[in-house]
């Protein structure tokens, strides 16, 4: 993954606008970063604003290669625009999952046990 996550060029705008969006996370965002951070997800190391191409991610794991997105009501008006960025993502080798904010708001529990087999499969690892 060289060069597409690690030791990419990132303008500088851009960089400011990760670190924006770490600052005003969603509550949902906040809710699933709360049970993801600092390895809480079985040892799993995840990323928030992780900068891939020209495009953010909201969670990102290395070692799985996967994208974890938290979709509000904006998304519902621009499928075509999630289309093509998940389409650029998978064209890179990466996975994405995408949960809404009902999703982690109502489920949290589930949508962590997808994230954690989908981890798993991706890096074949045994449940």
């Amino acid at each position: 993954m060289k060069g597409i996550v690690t030791g990419q060029s990132i303008p500088n705008s851009l960089r400011e606008k990760a670190v924006d969006l770490r600052r005003r996370m969603t509550p949902a965002e906040k809710k699933l970063w709360s049970r993801l951070r600092a390895g809480r997800l079985e040892g799993w190391h995840f990323r928030r604003q992780q900068i891939v191409g020209r495009y953010i991610l909201d969670f990102y794991c290395h070692q799985a290669t996967l994208a974890v997105e938290v979709d509000g009501p904006v998304h519902q008006s621009q499928t075509d625009y999630d289309k093509a960025r998940d389409d650029f993502l998978r064209a890179r080798g990466l996975s994405v999952l995408r949960f809404s904010n009902q999703d982690v708001d109502r489920h949290l529990e589930v949508v962590l046990a997808t994230i954690l087999e989908e981890c798993r499969k991706l890096t074949g690892e045994s449940v």
